[in-house]
């Protein structure tokens, strides 16, 4: 009786916290930018702006979800986050909380963002007042990367492209190789892992555990692409060389982690 209670507690705030994280976006379109548009700074202005709401209010539901018993955190070396400067944030992607839990962590930073985001009633002005970067355009993807971290901001970039699977293989994209390579920028990986697997690919917000989930998030040493492969290679070669590492190192980080 007590388990089901529990269940069906979590089960609404959940609901709750999806509905927030919606309304949320539609809100801060409506109601906030258009007065941040009339500060000074221009783009750039505007765009850190964003960032620094988005972490604050990533942090609310955050916190929300963690005082209302539906999931734990676990951190180690999250302090580096909020500290690496323009370097490139690589992170393995089990979660749909995994860029909620890390912007929460960061006052300021640009990620890569799946193109749905900019088509979404609730999201759309957002991820454009933050200067996000879309991931369906391969002819600017790579110009548009470099170029966020040019300004001096830090860029998350989920490797695979997509939530894995639990129980398959990572397979990390080629795109992120290519970013690195072009960059020259230091990587800093982080580490995410969920426990029970929830709001994995595929799996529909309402679908939640049996029991309240931890997540655990850990910030690696920076790797330093020329560390990693021989940058003086053919680009096409090198890249091929780097996502293969990257897939090797971040399976043996996950399993670790688990």
């Amino acid at each position: 009786m007590l388990e089901q209670a529990n269940y069906l507690w979590r089960l609404g705030v959940t609901g709750i916290c999806f509905a927030l994280f919606s309304v949320g976006g539609s809100l801060l379109t409506a109601l906030v930018f258009p007065p941040l548009r009339l500060l000074p700074g221009g783009e750039a202005g505007r765009n850190r702006r964003t960032q620094a709401l988005i972490q604050r209010f990533f942090a609310l539901l955050i916190s929300l979800l963690r005082a209302l018993g539906v999931m734990r955190l676990e951190f180690h070396n999250a302090e580096a986050l909020r500290s690496c400067g323009n370097m490139l944030v690589f992170a393995n992607h089990p979660s749909y909380l995994d860029v909620v839990v890390m912007l929460s962590l960061m006052p300021r930073a640009s990620c890569v963002v799946n193109s749905r985001l900019w088509r979404s009633p609730f999201w759309s002005g957002v991820v454009r007042a933050a200067g996000y970067i879309r991931n369906d355009a391969p002819e600017t993807l790579v110009d548009d990367c470099v170029a966020a971290m040019e300004s001096g901001e830090p860029l998350i970039i989920f490797p695979e492209g997509t939530r894995s699977v639990p129980g398959r293989p990572l397979r990390m994209s080629r795109g992120a190789a290519h970013i690195a390579l072009r960059s020259g920028r230091d990587i800093l990986p982080v580490v995410l892992s969920c426990d029970p697997p929830t709001l994995t690919k595929g799996m529909p917000w309402y679908r939640i555990p049996h029991r309240a989930f931890t997540f655990r998030l850990e910030v690696r040493p920076p790797l330093k692409v020329a560390d990693c492969i021989n940058i003086d290679e053919p680009a096409s070669l090198a890249s091929r060389k780097l996502t293969a590492y990257l897939e090797n190192y971040f399976t043996r980080e996950t399993h670790h982690h688990e």
